[in-house]
């Protein structure tokens, strides 16, 4: 089971109450325990966290819930590892700590940090675990409102993209970070200068550092190393046979490739707040916007890599993915 810190949980019910939410009826219908709120170490399943962002946003009707969340951040709320992000000595090296440090808080959220020329790419992702957008756009927003805290001012990331298609007020994603977001992307990304993240940060104090740092490498060596979930052991059997064998991405031989009967196999992946179905379909999205990114490879080229038989299925899976034609995609933005 995926377990997040409960101290998420405690970060949305505080968000919610300040909308004027009952967060008790929100607790009680994500079945979370506040008195958690107290226990630094208390984990919950990250479905219980995924209820709590859902009805969050439903009762404050807020479709930028997970904006809202991230702009109240503080200093401390996720504890060790907010005070080693935030005693780094430039935000390159928050992000970095992030990145190593982020198991605490939680079992299936990854960051990594890729360099491109003189930029470096954020790429944020749960592995093999599907994401609630409110907490999507939470995690990156909270990037941005953060840094723009350690660095004394607001920072601006050059480009923003969202695996999820837009539901909340565009006014508000600029308010936020700057840039128009791009959504129904391959990966929840954020791009900065290296300029910006590689400034020294005046306030920066080494010695406190280095005692959180230490403080932090001692609990994470404490951490158990999470089990694959069983949602990524399918996307990793999936990225073999799509496009090799239509047969091998049915829910029956992935089934008998991991030695389970199909009952248990959704069992599984049901405890994960996840299905099949969701698995194979996200997964081709994500496939098909790299896919398409590569001009040598033909439409048709494209929907048999990605196991369809015809490619009109790829057509309409496309349109519902980005509202788009995969050749309205390829072409380039104004």
């Amino acid at each position: 089971m995926v377990e997040v810190a409960a101290s998420i949980g405690s970060m949305i019910l505080a968000a919610a109450r300040e909308r004027g939410v009952d967060v008790n009826a929100l607790a009680a219908h994500a079945n979370f325990d506040p008195s958690l709120t107290s226990d630094p170490d208390a984990r919950i399943p990250l479905r219980v966290e995924t209820l709590l962002w859902e009805e969050a946003a439903r009762l404050t009707g807020d479709s930028c819930f997970g904006l809202y969340a991230a702009e109240g951040l503080r200093p401390g709320v996720f504890d060790v590892v907010d005070y080693a992000i935030r005693t780094a000595p430039t935000l390159r090296a928050s992000l970095e700590r992030l990145a190593r440090y982020n198991r605490l808080v939680h079992d299936a959220a990854v960051f990594d940090l890729k360099e491109a020329g003189d930029t470096l790419r954020v790429e944020h992702s749960l592995q093999g675990v599907n994401q609630s957008p409110h907490a999507a756009e939470f995690t990156l927003a909270s990037l941005v409102v953060v840094g723009g805290q350690i660095y004394g001012s607001p920072i601006q990331p050059l480009q923003v993209t969202f695996r999820h298609r837009a539901a909340g007020s565009m006014p508000e994603y600029l308010r936020i970070f700057g840039v128009e977001p791009s959504f129904a992307s391959s990966d929840n990304t954020l791009t900065f200068s290296r300029e910006l993240l590689e400034s020294p940060l005046a306030a920066a104090d080494s010695l406190l550092s280095r005692v959180i740092e230490r403080h932090a490498e001692a609990l994470l060596a404490r951490r158990p190393v999470p089990a694959e979930t069983t949602a990524a052991r399918v996307r990793r059997s999936l990225c073999e046979t799509l496009g090799r064998d239509e047969s091998g991405s049915t829910l029956a031989e992935l089934a008998r490739q991991l030695r389970m009967s199909e009952r248990s196999l959704q069992r599984r992946l049901a405890d994960e707040g996840q299905t099949f179905d969701t698995l194979l379909d996200q997964l081709r999205q994500e496939l098909a916007l790299r896919y398409l990114a590569d001009r040598k490879l033909a439409i048709a080229e494209v929907a048999f890599l990605l196991g369809y038989s015809e490619p009109s299925a790829f057509h309409r899976a496309f349109k519902r993915w980005t509202g788009k034609t995969p050749t309205q995609a390829r072409q380039p933005t104004a």
